[in-house]
């Protein structure tokens, strides 16, 4: 009996040891201790991936704001962001092509069929199902899924934590900047003109409250609100998607809306209110700078004036983005720093904190939202009539 409890003892240790190795870097839990392999969705990721293709919009998005667009290899036709348009296209079925571009993780928000998945397989491709945030306490887990799958279970994950943070940030900025009343705004958006719309139960819907208006659709579900419910509710403004507008004025039904009939129907963009980049910041942007237009601030970068005395030695036709270390970065950042929008001690890294001032200070300036300090932006930045953060 002596000898055989330690032997029982060494058989529960080695289980509970493997049993440890089995679940670490599993990120459902939160981040890693290292990097790799880690496990998303159930789906084992073995070391870094030598390449990335995504068949998903969304998940392309996501990878923009992140800014690990450098790793991708190939997208789908549907990924049409800018950023993107260098890339080959790819499509499930093209397995071995993927393989062949560099890429050995593809993304996809749909799942793909047996075959496809097999062949994938074959090809020494790992295929990673990514679904899109539900919500706003769902986006976090969507972007820590996305980094520790191309980066690791450590850095992905908190890098995705962090830019999640920041997009809800800039945000959550944009709605204190919404002038007060005691009059509610109510507002919808529409995807077409059968009652699809932002629901309540939407990630999109919630977008619409955040620009400081009332969702009409908030009772919806599943993207579905009835028209009778919608002619019944009268949203003062209507945004919806491009081709939209045109289709309610010949509605029957649609163009008795008030907002039809006064000529507040405002078209926008689709993708700001189907992806979950920087396209969320965007959507708020446009909504609420369209109702409350006092917030686009002293308006674009061509009626000011570049600055003399602090542009003499810079040189503002160029980009600055995430990851760049220079000096004029450092330049950027303490003219944001007397501008009031750099919190953080200027060190001459672009990095999350950076990102964050631009992006705060593109906004109160009635500029695109996108975190990148292009030749507009920093013309903004240094002009006379660069608008400073007073809050």
């Amino acid at each position: 009996m002596k000898r055989i409890l330690p032997l029982i003892l060494c058989t529960l240790l080695l289980i509970t040891a493997f049993t440890g190795c089995g679940s670490k870097n599993d990120i459902s839990s939160g981040p890693g201790d290292s990097e790799f392999p880690v496990t998303v969705n159930k789906t084992v990721i073995n070391s870094k991936p030598e390449g990335v293709a995504v068949l998903s919009p969304n998940i392309a998005d996501v990878i923009l704001a992140l800014g690990y667009e450098t790793e991708l290899k190939a997208k789908s036709s549907d990924c049409t962001q800018s950023d993107l348009s260098v890339l080959p296209n790819v499509t499930a079925d093209d397995a071995d092509k993927i393989k062949q571009l560099g890429a050995n993780l593809l993304f996809t928000d749909k799942a793909l069929t047996d075959a496809q998945r097999s062949a994938m397989e074959k090809a020494g491709v790992t295929v990673l199902k990514v679904n899109a945030a539900s919500g706003r306490d769902d986006l976090q887990r969507l972007y820590s899924e996305v980094g520790s799958a191309v980066m690791g279970a450590k850095t992905g994950y908190e890098k995705g934590e962090k830019m999640a943070e920041n997009v809800f940030q800039t945000i959550d900025d944009i709605t204190r900047a919404v002038p007060e009343s005691n009059t509610p705004v109510t507002a919808v958006y529409l995807y077409d003109v059968n009652g699809a719309a932002a629901t309540g139960d939407m990630l999109q819907g919630e977008l619409i409250k955040a620009a400081g208006l009332v969702n009409t659709a908030d009772g919806g579900k599943n993207r579905e609100f009835g028209i009778k419910d919608l002619l019944i509710a009268d949203p003062k403004y209507i945004f919806c998607a491009k081709g939209v507008k045109e289709e309610m004025s010949s509605s029957t039904d649609l163009k008795k809306l008030t907002a039809v009939k006064e000529n507040r129907v405002y078209e926008m963009d689709g993708s700001l209110m189907t992806l979950q980049g920087d396209s969320l910041i965007s959507a708020v942007s446009f909504m609420a700078g369209t109702v409350y237009p006092e917030l686009k601030g002293s308006g674009s970068s061509e009626s000011q004036t570049e600055s003399s005395s602090e542009t003499s030695d810079f040189n503002t036709s160029q980009t600055l983005k995430s990851g760049m270390k220079s000096d004029d970065v450092l330049k950027m950042q303490k003219r944001l720093q007397k501008l009031g929008y750099m919190v953080i001690e200027p060190t001459g890294l672009y990095g999350d904190g950076t990102v964050q001032s631009v992006k705060d200070f593109q906004y109160l300036n009635g500029m695109t939202v996108t975190g990148v300090a292009d030749e507009a932006t920093l013309k903004a930045i240094f002009s006379d009539g660069a608008k400073k953060r007073t809050d």
